[in-house]
């Protein structure tokens, strides 16, 4: 995902461990996260929910993905439940192409820019 992420010109940063994500997302506002539910340390539904809890952080874009069925249907749960909120939230599921996250990514980061 980072090569093709990088060979579109798109700058890539990885976080491997949940547990620093939000700070580390927090220091650098991305112009977009692309999420994976499942983290080492943590939930990556715990990481979406500071981040869009956080005046500094919730308007970020930010694209979730994951292959397990009951933490997909818990985000698309959170998702309609506050739907301000996690307006800017998009949930992909395992397996994708890589050019459908490529086309959702493109999406994101023009709707955000205008």
């Amino acid at each position: 995902m980072r090569r093709v992420l990088e060979d579109e010109q798109y700058q890539v940063s990885i976080l491997q461990e949940g547990k620093d994500a939000f700070s580390k997302v927090k220091s650098m506002v991305p112009d977009l996260l692309i999420l994976d539910l499942k983290l080492g340390d943590m939930s990556g539904q715990d990481v979406l929910k500071q981040i869009k809890s956080d005046s500094a952080t919730s308007d970020i874009p930010v694209i979730v993905y994951t292959a397990a069925v009951l933490e997909a249907e818990e985000v698309s749960r959170l998702i309609e439940s506050d739907p301000l909120r996690y307006n800017e939230v998009h949930l992909l599921r395992k397996p994708f192409e890589l050019t459908a996250l490529l086309d959702k990514v493109e999406e994101m980061l023009d709707t955000a820019s205008r």
